[in-house]
């Protein structure tokens, strides 16, 4: 009669690594308690009020520039000499209003990873980001040593 082997099993002190992959690090929990997060989620919903106002209006600015812009207009200025302020304004006020809509959207996705249980966890290394680094930037994605290039 044939012995079927059964692997060994690691002893209770020596267990394999983990291996992080970008699977894994969905799932994590989030390490915050319930208050925490709720207090985030807070902070989250009014930051994105703010940047929806914001982008909206900036939008709002920069297409009322051109409505109100006569064709052929070009205006001077002392600095430049010729040149076209008003598209200058509008493109200015519609990259602020592209960052602001770019806020939002990292904000929806902080506002899912809460829902999901995984917010407040570093998409690099699986690790917990801070609370400090969550309190003063609640959609943050990474520990600030990967956001600064310094590991």
């Amino acid at each position: 009669m044939a012995t079927k082997k059964v692997p060994a099993t690691p002893t209770a002190g020596h267990k394999a690594p983990a291996k992080k992959t970008a699977a894994s690090q969905e799932r994590a929990e989030s390490p915050f308690t319930a208050g925490f997060l709720e207090s985030q989620r807070r902070l989250l919903v009014t930051e994105r009020q703010k940047y929806v106002k914001s982008a909206d209006s900036l939008r709002a600015e920069a297409d009322s520039l051109v409505a109100e812009r006569e064709p052929g207009d070009v205006q001077f200025d002392e600095e430049s000499g010729e040149g076209d302020t008003l598209a200058v304004e509008r493109e200015r006020g519609l990259t602020l209003s592209a960052q602001a809509s770019a806020a939002v959207e990292q904000i929806d996705a902080a506002l899912k990873r809460i829902e999901h249980g995984s917010y407040g966890i570093c998409i690099h290394s699986g690790e917990p980001i801070p609370e400090e680094r969550l309190e003063a930037i609640p959609w943050a994605i990474e520990r600030v040593e990967y956001k600064t290039g310094s590991l």
